[in-house]
Order: C-alpha cells, then structure tokens, then sequence
C-alpha cells in the first residue's frame, strides 16, 4: 500500500482527498503547515507527497526544498489554476509534477500513478511504528535488528499490512496463511502465531500497540 503524506490548509480538500485516496488503496496522512509537515516526513515513510503552495503556516516551495534536499520521495504540487509561477517555481524546486485546481480527483489518481512507476515508489518499505517492513527483500527489522520471522509470521504480518485500518476476523486471517508453511493452520495454531509475532513486534506485548484485538470482532493494524 502506498503512503502519501497531503499537505493542505483546506479542510474540505483534505477530507474529499483523504477519502477518495483511501477508497482507490493509498493510505493518506495529512499535514496543514510547513512544520507538521516536516515532522512527518522525518519521522514517517512515504512514499509520494501532494503539496499545495499556500498553507497554514509555511508555505509548500519550502517543503518541497527541505524534502528534496534531504529525501528521494517524489513531490506533486497542487497549484491553483493559471499559476504559471509557482508551477516553474515548483519546477525549479525539483518537483515531480503538478496538478492544477481544480482538478479531477481520477486525473490526480493516474498522476500519482504514473510518478509512482517513473520513480520506482512502489511501496515496498512500510513502517508500523519500530518495525521496518521490506517487501520486495522480504525482511522485517525492529530498531535496524532482523527480527527472523518465520514464514508464517512474516506472511500474517504481510496480510495485516495489506489490510491496515480494517478488522480481520479469525476467519479471513486463516483463509490468509493456510498452508504457507506447508501444514495445516487451525484456529488453535492462528492464536499461537499472532502471540509470537506479537512477542517479535510489540514493545509490550501484553498491551500491543501494532496488532490490536478488537473484541468479538477480530484484529486491526491501524
């Protein structure tokens, strides 16, 4: 799942991109000033940002400066519409593309898509608080440490991954790993595979804050 960080000042914006993006697979946080911004970028992994120029506080050429100097995610800016200057000034600026209001929400997804591809974001690093997620390599760090998942660990890891924000029930995670170890994974074995991956993941994993039990329901990996 793609992570794009939208830095915007308006809440209406925010909220109709928020879920659209989330509805077409990307997961989205978002950021109204030039600080806020920055703090994610250092401390979160995304891998594209929508950028607009006028915000809250701050403005978007300084963001996409202090991105471009210090990271290789790619930038679209969102300039309103007519804007030649901010478009060559985003240009100069190292952007990747920009998109002018308004805009057709399907025309920003295939932009986004097409600068994913150009870029080689695809993704493949995820972060769930400590732990490092390496797709494409196939490894799982905490605090730069290999964690040594088996195969059925890493593979209910990546099924929580692939569904982050939405309630796995017991049934649907069996349906997941089924046989990926070759043997047969019951409910009994399901119990004890998310008790150790949670003893590899959670700082406590009396009281996980990765894989949380949601009562009567399931899990969720927000």
């Amino acid at each position: 799942m793609n992570r794009i960080l939208l830095v915007e000042d308006d809440k209406e914006i925010i909220a109709n991109l928020t879920e659209f993006l989330t509805a077409e697979g990307f997961s989205v946080k978002n950021a109204n000033g030039q600080t806020k911004a920055l703090e994610l970028i250092e401390n979160d992994t995304f891998d594209l940002v929508l950028l607009d120029v006028s915000l809250a506080e701050g403005n978007g050429f300084a963001v996409c400066s202090a991105i471009k100097a210090n990271t290789c995610i790619p930038v679209i800016f969102l300039t309103a519409s007519g804007d030649e200057f901010s478009t060559v000034t985003g240009f100069d600026l190292g952007a990747d593309d920009y998109i002018a209001k308004p805009f057709r929400p399907r025309e920003l997804v295939s932009r986004i898509k097409n600068i994913l591809r150009l870029t080689g974001s695809t993704g493949s690093v995820t972060q769930l608080g400590d732990v490092t997620v390496d797709t494409v390599k196939g490894t799982a760090s905490k605090n730069g440490k290999d964690l040594f998942l088996s195969a059925l660990e890493y593979r209910l890891l990546l099924v929580f991954i692939n569904n982050r924000g939405a309630v796995m029930t017991r049934t649907k995670l069996l349906e997941s790993i089924w046989d990926i170890a070759g043997e047969f994974v019951n409910d009994n074995t399901l119990t004890v595979y998310i008790k150790r991956l949670r003893e590899k993941i959670e700082d406590d994993p009396a009281s996980p804050n990765i894989i949380k039990t949601v009562r009567g329901l399931g899990y969720r990996v927000d």
